[in-house]
């Protein structure tokens, strides 16, 4: 089971997500070194395309209430600077 600093996750969530999904790779997440969690794929079809269906309902509702003209990443970006 591969390990993956919370940080690299981060930046590469997408990528990790899709592999736990589709490869059903599962994955060790660090913090300062020392494990934290674990991302495992969801086993039971059913429950998985359920959990699927929630996020993309979740998205569709923020994507409706979203106020801003800049995207969530650019205001994330800002608070970083």
């Amino acid at each position: 089971m591969p390990e993956i600093g919370v940080r690299e996750l981060k930046n590469r969530v997408s990528e990790i997500i899709r592999a736990v999904r589709e490869a059903r790779v599962e994955y060790v997440i660090t913090y300062r070194g020392r494990p934290a969690a674990r991302i495992v794929p969801i086993t039971d079809e059913e429950n998985g395309e359920r959990a699927w269906q929630e996020l993309e309902r979740l998205s569709g509702e923020v994507s409706a209430r979203w106020q801003s003209d800049k995207s969530a990443l650019e205001l994330l970006a800002e608070t970083r600077r």
